[in-house]
Order: C-alpha cells, then structure tokens, then sequence
C-alpha cells in the first residue's frame, strides 16, 4: 500500500513548530540551545526519556541522530555512538517511531533528524517526507546532500512542511554562501570548523564569529552554529554572533555508558543544564 502524501496543509506546516521557537527566542532575546544525540544509545529504552529531559534541561530544539553505517562527517565520538545504536536495531522505524512517543506528551518542541541520504534514499524522497511529518519531525539536516542535488527532496519536504536543514562551513564560497540564505528554511547550520565533529581542539570563536555575522546578514532563516562546542563556555562564546549553538559529541560522551533510563537521563540533565544557564546569563 502506498504511503499516504503529505501536503502542507494535511501536516500544519511542521517546520512553522521551528519558526515559532526561533520567533519567541528573538522576542525575548534569547539564544537557542540545540543538543544532539544518537537515537537508540545509550539505549533504545532511554531515547525519548532522554528526549524529554533535555527539554527540561533548556533545550529549544532537538537534533536527533539518525544511526549511519558511514558517517563520515562524523568524528569517532559519534561513530561509535551509531555504531552501538544500529547494533541495536536503532534504524529509521525505530527513530521515527520515537519521534511519534515524544509528541504524545510534548507537541511544541521542534525536533530535527540529522543523518545521511541513503537510509532517506531507500524510503523515497516522498515516501519519507510523509512518513516523517506523520510521525512528528519538524525538519531534516542530510549532510552528504549537496543543494545542487537537493530539488526533488526539496519538493518533497516542502510539500510534507518538513524544513530542509542547509549546512555551511568555513569553506563554503561567497556564492554558494548566498544560495544557502537565499534557500534556507527553518534554521541554516553554520560548522565553525572544516573537519568532523568532536574535534574540540580546532575551535576558533573570532575567525567564526565574523563568518557568522556576514552569514546572519545575509540569511532569511537563523544561523546556529555548531561543531566543537562541549561546554558552557565554549556554547556562550559561539552564541554572541550566531541565533543558537549546537552540542553533540560532548552530550553523547556524557550519554556513553549509562546502564539505564534513568542514569542516561540524569547524565542528559547534568550535561546540558550549564550550558543553558550560560547562555542566558549573558
């Protein structure tokens, strides 16, 4: 049986979930706090437990990892942690099947998968857009999708009102820069540093922060930054020029080994709490 085609209208605009927080945060001059972890580790019992905590932790959107045999752009923190979940069986039915246990008790909080083509590829552009939207999912971030290649999911997701989440990088060029403001929805991933993620060492706030400023000039969605924050200091200085920060390696360490729902909530709510209160001290 074909799967069912979303329209903007069936969905209510999914992506209008990630304009809204985006808008209130503006409104009250606050800077976003996006954390990102791997579906299905520590465990798949702890996924939408820990989903919840970090809400209550000060999460303002949730990035939630789509486990991939080859993550490329992923350091060795995240491969493991994808690694782990697929042993699992942590594959996409499980993921948005976490996604529709989340929105039973939380309807507002966006949440973005973030992952690679193939796994989206298989299902069909279409057939994955409905099933995402049905399910919850605000917006999709597919890192080795280039924009060039990107029109027929594009389509889709526009039609599912899922966001298609663009990525830009030290080395985007100045014209490739203009496309992505001109194109982005939801919110445009601006990554400090050319490199995989965890690579906290690399991180340069000032060569970043002037990048980031021409890109918020420039763009008609937010522009968060992420890649090597892992604490709160290193979240409040990303967060001067940039809408938002993103933290994943760092919060899926802190997640690596807890033996149970609870521990890996605990460990959620211990990880992210600093960082919220930094950015909103500032």
């Amino acid at each position: 049986m074909a799967a069912p085609v979303a329209t903007a209208e069936s969905t209510g605009l999914k992506r209008a979930r990630i304009d809204a927080r985006f808008d209130a945060l503006r409104a009250s001059g606050r800077k976003a706090l996006i954390p990102f972890f791997t579906a299905g580790d520590p465990s798949l019992e702890s996924t939408v437990p820990v989903m919840h905590a970090l809400v209550s932790a000060g999460a303002d959107v949730i990035e939630l990892g789509v486990p991939f045999s080859d993550p490329m752009a992923d350091g060795p923190t995240i491969q493991r942690s994808s690694e782990r979940a697929l042993g699992r069986g942590a594959g996409m039915t499980f993921v948005l099947d976490a996604v529709r246990t989340f929105r039973e008790t939380d309807t507002e909080t966006p949440v973005v998968l973030m992952g690679y083509l193939n796994p989206i590829d298989i299902r069909g552009a279409g057939t994955f857009a409905a099933q995402a939207a049905a399910a919850g999912v605000d917006g999709v971030l597919l890192v080795d999708l280039p924009p060039e290649e990107a029109a027929e999911f594009r389509v889709a997701f526009d039609n599912a009102g899922l966001a298609l989440v663009l990525l830009a990088s030290p080395t985007t060029t100045d014209a490739r820069i203009d496309a992505l403001c001109r194109e982005a929805h939801g919110y445009l991933y601006y990554v400090s540093f050319a490199g995989v993620t965890g690579a906290s060492d690399r991180l340069d706030t000032a060569q970043a922060s002037a990048r980031l400023r021409a890109i918020r000039a420039a763009s008609r969605a937010p522009v968060v930054a992420g890649f090597g924050i892992r604490d709160a200091a290193s979240a409040a200085a990303m967060a001067v020029d940039a809408d938002g920060v993103v933290v994943g390696s760092a919060l899926v360490a802190a997640l690596d080994g807890a033996t149970d729902a609870d521990e890996a909530v605990a460990r959620a709510k211990a990880f992210l709490a600093p960082l919220r209160e930094a950015l909103d001290a500032r």
